[in-house]
């Protein structure tokens, strides 16, 4: 039998490998003819590291303008000169407009395309910043004006978020063949927490004190305006012309509305969808709230400026590693079902451990060990929302994970901080002295953790599922004949 001429892509470059296939003698309008025909040409292109550089740093900047002010909020509100309620709502604002964009995002992706997402979401977040930076010109300022363009700034990269974060499972998917896919996702999602670790780190640095605020916008704005360049300039394709996958011949084969309706009916994903949404929205008020739980004790901006960075820091080696055994033993749910329990143990000490003065040592250790668990579910969950919804496409079952994270999470934020009592000012804070009254945090806490504890054993209790997407492709490998394999 003759090989197959190898057709090379002028607009993708060569392929990295090739895995040629026979079409077999079957009536030549078959399904499994056509998908077998794809299969013909599977290959990878090198493009994919590109795509995934920038969806990284345009993930890293969405995160950065998210969590900017958070981790000086006490020296914005001072600048502002508002109220720490203020300052938390420019966090909450996205979590509030990204849950009803987050349904038009999942459409958009599985609907119209990788690259759309990504160009859309780069130009918006693009925008976003620069409008947040209008709020230190004088000129345009009156009044409380600089307030309008922060909270439309941030509105605007709100709006961005949901495109940022639905497009990991979609790229490690439509990109990247099934060895690579769990490490592919694992580096795009962990991104988003990657920019929010910087934030931690630079904005205690660079807004030491209130009149280098300017100055954050600056830096911030930055990746946002390179991100914006090479996704219009870089990324013109939604897929690549050949499947890296068997998968990928048939993603997103579901129609939308009716993908909704399907995930819907799946038990499995619905347990996904609240507990990891729980877990996100956990997360998520951890990041916007830590400086202020802290600083109720007397842990400066630097304290925690570092628990943050280094709960990125470790939950970044663990969603590496993680995803790196993941990849090689396709054991989704016995990983997130461990990380998830020891998360739980984790954030009951935190919940502790906060509330006692000068352990800043061990407060750093928990808030490591945090992110060592924590983020390693992140991307490793994404896979397994895939999984166990198969063939709905990747954009709509990643997607409504992430909405249920940002309800839970936005709902989090303001019970947690419904629970705080205020304090005068005294000595031993260090929340900032321009303040009138500092607020204690821990009854939040307390309920931080016991919400994170039952979220953990909902999941490890009930969650079951098969691997659909694995078992379709190990039955299309199981109808090739393996002699008929070459690799290029």
């Amino acid at each position: 039998m003759a090989e197959p001429d190898i057709v090379q892509d002028p607009e993708h470059g060569a392929p990295e490998d090739a895995l040629l296939l026979p079409v077999t003698e079957e009536h030549p309008n078959s399904d499994r003819c056509q998908t077998l025909r794809k299969l013909s040409h599977i290959r990878l292109y090198k493009k994919r590291w590109f795509i995934l550089i920038v969806v990284c740093l345009l993930n890293s900047s969405n995160a950065m303008l998210w969590i900017s002010f958070a981790p000086v909020a006490d020296v914005t509100a001072t600048h502002l000169k508002c109220s720490l309620d203020v300052v938390n709502y420019l966090s909450l604002v996205y979590l509030v407009i990204s849950i009803p964009i987050g349904f038009l995002a999942s459409w958009l992706l599985d609907t119209l395309g990788l690259n759309y997402a990504i160009i859309i979401g780069s130009w918006l977040n693009m925008t976003g910043s620069i409008v947040r930076s209008a709020s230190e010109i004088n000129f345009l300022n009156s009044g409380r004006s600089n307030l309008i363009y922060l909270f439309v700034g941030q509105s605007i990269c709100a709006v961005a978020q949901p495109l940022v974060l639905f497009v990991p499972a979609k790229l490690a998917a439509v990109w990247f063949p099934e060895h690579q896919r769990a490490t592919a996702n694992m580096i795009a999602s962990m991104s988003n927490p990657f920019g929010i670790f910087l934030a931690n780190l630079l904005s205690p640095v660079i807004a030491s004190q209130e009149k280098y605020i300017p100055l954050l916008h600056g830096v911030y704005g930055i990746p946002a305006v390179i991100a914006c360049i090479l996704a219009t300039a870089g990324v013109n394709e939604k897929a690549p012309l050949t499947p890296p996958s068997i998968s990928a011949v048939n993603s997103a084969t579901e129609p939308f509305f009716t993908g909704l309706k399907q995930l819907m009916k799946n038990r499995a994903y619905i347990i996904l969808m609240i507990c990891f949404g729980s877990g996100l929205g956990i997360f998520t008020a951890f990041s916007a709230f830590l400086e202020q739980i802290l600083c109720f004790n007397g842990y400066s901006n630097f304290i925690a400026g570092l628990c943050g960075a280094l709960f990125i820091v470790f939950g970044a080696i663990g969603a590496l590693l993680c995803g790196l055994y993941v990849d090689r033993t396709k054991k989704f749910t016995e990983v997130v079902k461990i990380c998830f329990a020891l998360t739980s143990l984790t954030v009951i000490a935190f919940a502790v451990a906060s509330n006692l003065k000068n352990i800043a040592p061990l407060l750093v250790v928990i808030c490591s060990l945090i992110g060592f668990f924590g983020f390693a579910i992140y991307p490793i969950a994404m896979e397994l929302a895939v999984e166990c919804s198969y063939p709905v496409g990747e954009g709509s079952s990643t997607g409504l994970a992430f909405i249920s994270g940002q309800v839970q999470g936005l709902i989090f934020m303001v019970v947690f901080q419904s629970l705080t009592k205020p304090y005068a000012v005294s000595p031993l804070s260090s929340c900032g002295m321009n303040q009138t009254e500092i607020y204690d945090w821990s009854m939040a806490t307390l309920v931080m953790a016991g919400i994170c504890s039952i979220g953990a054993c909902i999941f490890i209790i009930f969650f079951h599922t098969d691997y659909k997407r694995l078992k379709a492709e190990a039955g299309t490998e199981e109808e090739r004949p393996e002699d008929a394999l070459v690799q290029e």
